[in-house]
């Protein structure tokens, strides 16, 4: 029954809410889509945060979208020992460095006091619950070895089965607890995600392929030839 609860209905109510609520807030608060960018705020210790925290999550979010949508490629790949120890090394080391800078950015937003004025709640649950689920992806690769081929065999079809409507809780029941906790962090991550700053990610400005294009015009006031008169007529023209 937990497993029911927590497997096969959780992520379908992740989903929904994240979606209905981004919706609603696009709908009534189009302006909070923005970015919110806290560089004017304070640029030192944004660099050391946000580039290995991008670059480390890309590649790893990639790592697991790339099992989910080509899974026998991927296990092609990883039966190769080589290959194998190469993707988990590789792995980890992007991993890692998306945790640590995660933990500059965390630290960066709470301690100062012009970004932390302008972070709201929801941002700091998600910064949280982010943190939670890059600590947890780091521990499960450590304690349980080689999850780039256990992770075709019992996440991927789990996956799939969410989404062909069909929910199977059988591939993910006898998992470790670590690693049943970091797919279901996964979808609170899902579930926070557009309630937070962080909403910006999803938006792409689509209107710019088809509205017409801008008519920029100098709009500057002559200046007044000394000794001669204006009337209206000549400043209008």
């Amino acid at each position: 029954m937990n497993d029911t609860i927590l497997f096969a209905v959780f992520p379908y109510l992740a989903v929904v809410v994240a979606i209905a609520g981004g919706v609603y807030r696009y709908r009534t608060n189009r302006f909070s889509y923005s970015t919110l960018s806290s560089q004017l705020l304070e640029n030192r210790s944004l660099f050391w945060g946000s580039v290995p925290w991008h670059y480390g999550i890309v590649v790893v979010l990639l790592a697991h979208l790339l099992g989910f949508l080509m899974p026998g490629m991927w296990a092609s790949i990883t039966s190769t020992p080589a290959a194998l120890y190469t993707i988990e090394m590789v792995g980890f080391a992007f991993g890692l460095a998306a945790l640590v800078g995660l933990c500059v950015l965390i630290v960066r937003r709470f301690t100062t006091e012009r970004i932390l004025a302008v972070t709201s709640p929801m941002d700091g649950v998600l910064l949280v619950a982010l943190l939670v689920q890059v600590a947890l992806g780091i521990y499960v690769s450590l304690v349980y070895r080689w999850g780039a081929d256990w992770y075709i065999d019992t996440a991927v079809p789990w996956l799939i089965s969410l989404v062909s409507l069909n929910p199977q809780t059988q591939y993910v029941s006898s998992l470790p607890f670590a690693v049943r906790l970091h797919m279901l962090t996964g979808f609170v991550v899902i579930l926070l995600f557009p309630f937070s700053r962080l909403v910006h990610l999803i938006m792409f400005p689509f209107w710019y392929l088809w509205r017409p294009y801008q008519l920029v015009i100098r709009n500057r006031s002559a200046k007044p030839v000394p000794g001669k008169a204006h009337n209206a007529s000549e400043w209008a023209s």
